[in-house]
């Protein structure tokens, strides 16, 4: 698709180009989705210099979507801007979206570590006609020298309990794809039903295997468990896909994976730790709140948000 570029004011400008052209931190944003037919990033810019943009996927039943199939998607704001610069910015994507048929908005805002300006996007986005549709809470943990400090003071408590259960711990880079059918049936077994794309997975951890870290607890040499660590971006670890089978008894098991994950966080110097949300259908998934709050030391909201032009 070619550069499309319209100008917005005197010092202003609006360009859309394929999401697949430049690359971003956030690398979920360069990566397609099969039921959408493109996927466009739309850039706010002053003097040539990219001062915010966000990333849509457009189906061909006229939606667009910030992001399908990934923890989010949102705007991202990479210089100094006014808040009347980024209204104008969210106006100036609204009226192109029209403009190209478009008859319904759904942003998926990355929580405030992601992007430290998300409370005034969202303000923007309500004064925009936007709605709020959904909300998760993620815990996070927040501090690269908090990271270490806390690393080192679990990590002798951690090494006890795993030598009087007989389990060992680590991370490594990933060769193979079996742990994901152990996680989807173990977790089958709990009664749990994980909908993910393992394709999709094996797709993205080929193209960037220097964001995909395994972490697995085995036993007797054995996995008895495993959680995927992902920087999403480069200053940051997400905690996705954990699982213990259930036929065998892993006392501390999720403590030994989320030491695990600092540990690898430490590796990696990495700013914060994102331990994701804890929702149920019904509600708040109050006991997995309580495990993750002992590893956290905030708590932000990721909102989605709609919009019918």
């Amino acid at each position: 698709m070619e550069s499309y570029k319209k100008e917005i004011s005197e010092s202003h400008q609006l360009r859309v180009i394929s999401a697949l052209k430049e690359d971003k931190d956030y690398f979920l944003s360069n990566f397609p989705c099969d039921s959408y037919q493109d996927q466009l990033d739309f850039i706010w810019e002053k003097t040539q210099k990219n001062k915010a943009r966000i990333t849509f996927a457009i189906s061909l039943k006229g939606e667009a979507v910030s992001l399908p199939q990934a923890p989010f998607g949102g705007l991202w704001i990479n210089d100094s801007l006014s808040s009347a610069s980024l209204e104008a910015f969210i106006l100036a994507v609204i009226d192109e979206l029209n403009h190209r048929g478009i008859h319904s908005v759904s942003i998926t805002q990355s929580p405030k570590p992601y992007e430290p300006h998300v409370d005034l996007i969202c303000y923007l986005l309500f004064k925009s006609g936007f709605e709020q549709k959904k909300i998760l809470s993620h815990h996070f943990f927040i501090g690269k020298k908090k990271i270490k400090k806390l690393a080192q003071k679990e990590s002798l408590k951690i090494q006890k309990k795993s030598r009087d259960s007989g389990l060992k711990t680590s991370h490594s880079s990933i060769s193979n794809f079996g742990f994901l059918k152990e996680i989807r049936a173990w977790n089958a077994q709990k009664g749990y039903e994980i909908v993910i794309d393992e394709n999709r997975i094996v797709q993205q951890v080929s193209e960037y295997p220097d964001r995909y870290f395994l972490i697995t607890v085995s036993k007797g040499g054995i996995a008895v468990g495993y959680s995927l660590g992902v920087k999403l971006t480069g200053n940051s670890l997400y905690y996705f896909l954990s699982a213990i089978n259930p036929k065998i008894p892993v006392k501390n098991g999720g403590e030994l994976i989320l030491n695990e994950l600092f540990q690898l966080a430490v590796e990696q110097k990495v700013d914060f730790i994102d331990l994701g949300s804890s929702d149920l259908e019904e509600g708040a998934n109050h006991s997995l709140m309580f495990f993750k709050s002992r590893f956290s030391n905030d708590i932000c909201n990721k909102i989605t948000w709609v919009k019918k032009l």
